[in-house]
């Protein structure tokens, strides 16, 4: 069940949230609902990468707990704030430095998801108890095409 929840204050934000689940078909179609359709294929990739993280990863699939996703339009970004009930995440440190230099067969400790996730996404940042990650798209920057098409 996927449940809308009232937009916390401040910036305009949305929120979803969702019993830990695989099946994110609706859950990616309202988080995609406004991004142009140029980068929905690259974006979708993306989000659904981080969701399954956060429900498989974090939550155990545990049906009990949930994923929460913050998501925001300021200017020509889009901001996803994606949250578990899980232990936490420490991600290793060399994959924020040389990620994008690397080859998907050679990811090494930094792993598929977040091989995908750095090259998908302007920013990308875990809190502090690695249970919040924050993703940012800038799309209208002129200088950076979609992976996908």
């Amino acid at each position: 069940m996927i449940s809308l929840l009232p937009r916390p204050t401040g910036r305009n934000w949305s929120t979803v949230s969702f019993a830990s689940t695989l099946y994110l078909i609706p859950i990616l179609d309202l988080l995609l609902a406004e991004i142009p359709s140029r980068w929905q294929a690259e974006l979708r990739l993306g989000l659904q990468e981080a969701l399954v993280n956060a429900a498989k990863h974090g939550n155990n699939l545990d049906p009990n707990k949930k994923v929460l996703v913050h998501f925001s339009i300021v200017a020509d970004q889009y901001w996803w704030v994606i949250s578990d009930q899980g232990a936490g995440f420490t991600p290793p440190r060399a994959c924020a430095a040389d990620l994008s230099e690397q080859l998907p067969e050679q990811e090494g400790e930094c792993g598929r998801g977040l091989y995908i996730l750095h090259r998908i996404f302007d920013q990308v940042h875990w809190n502090q108890q690695g249970t919040e990650l924050r993703l940012c798209k800038q799309v209208k920057s002129s200088s950076k095409l979609p992976l996908l098409r």
